[in-house]
């Protein structure tokens, strides 16, 4: 009779799991019924390379020869003070930012990196790597364009392409082409004198075409630059603000003397040039111009609050496996004070980014990827107390390290500072549709390292043997076979892994399933229905549903229950992170801006 019931209860949850495939592959297929394009303010405001500003290159027309050596520039730059001008407001992308960030932006999009480089010989030494702040860079190409004219300036990620270029170039000097080939960076001159035959002799394909649009904007930048120095500011705060060429007064003696003294390479008259050229701008309309907030952004900017939070998380992460399989209370304390610290530099750089940016700063895929750790790591942290239990902050440091890891060194879109598109602007639902929902995300990815801890535990150090040997198998009194006032060693962690997997799991459920119903919510509002199969919205059912499995099967399923939880919690963040990526990738929808 018990084998009967054993077997019906077999098909019943056979059949349970059936209805739930066949919802999902039925939801599958109405992800096409929402592809095209979303309405017009659901797309992110067009960003301009090269901004509008007026009256001609405000520091002169630049000479046709080079001015220094590069022994010479990095002198002048090493003697120069542009902080002045560093934090000196400038209007470009819809937004009041720093001289910094504009710098920031201008020379990553011209070479690819962070900063210019060059190989130099520096006191005496052998030959070595040197860099410029970008700030120098940014004017440096505007006063003296014709010293970068063959250097390697202009970025070009494209391999093949990169070759064409270097091939056709240093045809007469073969021995340099792997030198070049290696800075990922071509001149001026090469893309001038040779891209236009390249394009006509060689067929294009969508990856050319990607790197000849790079390439285009580094020599916008390169050629045109100074048309983003809108910087004199308006007498209203919605007014238009002034290219700097129409500074008036004292402020148009000092950009003077700043642009001799840069020709000159007299770093004590640039350095007095632009700490008055900074003071006229700021004292023009001290009104309108931005005060408090300029200084945060250039600390935001230098700090790299997001590179050493994930760092960070992983001496946290490293510190706590260690103390938790060791006992050792200093290292508890010490992954404890290093998730601690991670925890603080990770908030108070997203909420610097908020101030900075006016905005909730959630509404694009970098910004997400900083939200969504952060939500996870605090409400870990708080798992741990309630609990008292390390492996929560464990988990906290492996998603936050992992996921500000890949936000920061992917090349994740979204790290630039800009507007955001109409839509995000409808309703204040929006912030708690989206913060639901990231914060679900999080929990998934708790989830997962909790789970991948238990995996780790249970076959990697023989769980299976050890449940066996120390008489712990499946019981009628625990179905996962664990008895805590009998487990012992192995046992009891996974004991404890199962239990804190449980937990964080049935919170992503309820979490998620909010979020969906408030997105549904704002979509009313904003959109005009409640659901439209978007493929943003049918994917995050889909994800909810996986985790209803993991719930239902985990009541339903008698017999090593944990292990199954764990490998579908494993699954379902691989479900998860196909709705947070890989529809925004490859899944038109209205969602585009996620």
């Amino acid at each position: 009779m018990s084998v009967q019931r054993s077997h019906e209860r077999v098909w019943v949850r056979v059949g349970l799991v059936g209805r739930l495939a066949v919802a999902l592959w039925a939801l599958a297929i109405g992800v096409g019924a929402a592809r095209g394009q979303g309405p017009e303010g659901n797309a992110h405001p067009q960003s301009a390379i090269v901004g509008e500003a007026g009256g001609g290159n405000p520091f002169g027309e630049p000479s046709a020869q080079p001015r220094a050596t590069t022994a010479q520039k990095l002198a002048f730059a090493r003697a120069l003070d542009l902080r002045p001008l560093a934090g000196a407001a400038v209007y470009h992308n819809g937004r009041v930012k720093v001289v910094d960030t504009l710098a920031r932006e201008a020379v990553s999009a011209m070479t690819g990196r962070g900063r210019f480089t060059e190989i130099l010989s520096v006191d005496g030494q052998g030959p070595a790597q040197v860099s410029f702040d970008p700030v120098f860079t940014l004017l440096d190409v505007m006063i003296d364009p014709a010293y970068y004219a063959d250097r390697p300036l202009i970025g070009i990620n494209y391999l093949p392409l990169r070759q064409r270029v270097l091939e056709v170039a240093l045809a007469d000097r073969p021995e340099q082409i792997e030198r070049w080939k290696r800075t990922g960076r071509v001149s001026p001159r090469m893309i001038q004198s040779h891209l236009g035959g390249i394009l006509e002799r060689y067929p294009s394909d969508g990856s050319t075409g990607a790197a000849v649009e790079q390439v285009q904007t580094a020599m916008s930048l390169y050629l045109n630059g100074w048309g983003n120095l809108m910087m004199v500011p308006p007498a209203e705060p919605d007014g238009r603000w002034e290219p700097l060429a129409a500074l008036p007064g004292a402020g148009a003696g000092a950009l003077a003397q700043l642009a001799a003294g840069w020709r000159e390479l007299d770093a004590l008259r640039v350095n007095a040039a632009a700490a008055s050229l900074a003071g006229a701008l700021g004292s023009a309309q001290p009104g309108v111009y931005p005060g408090a907030r300029r200084s945060l952004e250039i600390l935001y900017n230098r700090s790299a609050p997001f590179e050493w939070g994930a760092w960070l998380y992983a001496l946290s992460l490293v510190a706590l496996l260690v103390a938790m399989g060791t006992a050792r209370r200093w290292l508890m304390f010490a992954g404890l004070t290093a998730l601690g610290a991670g925890l603080t530099v990770h908030a108070a750089g997203f909420a610097a980014r908020c101030v900075i940016a006016e905005r909730y700063s959630i509404q694009n895929q970098f910004e997400s990827m900083t939200g969504v750790s952060l939500f996870a790591a605090l409400l870990a942290v708080v798992l741990t107390a309630a609990r008292r239990q390390a492996i929560f902050a464990a988990a906290a440091a492996g998603v936050g390290f992992l996921v500000l890891l890949t936000a920061t060194q992917a090349g994740i879109p979204g790290q630039t500072i800009a507007r955001e598109a109409a839509i995000l602007n409808t309703s204040v639902l929006l912030k708690y549709h989206v913060t639901t929902v990231l914060l679900s995300y999080g929990l998934i990815a708790l989830g997962m390292i909790v789970s991948v801890f238990y995996l780790g535990a249970y076959y990697l150090r023989g769980g299976v043997a050890a449940l066996a040997g120390a008489g712990l198998g499946d019981t009628a009194g625990d179905p996962e076979g664990f008895v805590p006032e009998r487990s012992a060693g192995l046992a009891r962690v996974l004991h404890d892994l199962d239990k804190a997997q449980l937990t964080v799991l049935q919170l992503a459920f309820w979490t998620l399933g909010s979020g969906i119903m408030l997105g549904a919510w704002w979509a009313d509002h904003a959109w005009g229905r409640w659901w439209g199969f978007d493929p943003k919205e049918t994917w995050a059912l889909i994800t909810w549903i996986v985790y209803l499995i993991v719930v239902h099967l985990r009541v339903a399923t008698t017999a090593r229950r944990g292990v199954v939880t764990a490998w579908l919690s494993v699954a379902g963040f691989v479900v998860m992170v196909w709705t947070y990526f890989g529809v925004n990738l490859l899944l038109s929808g209205l969602h585009a801006y996620a």
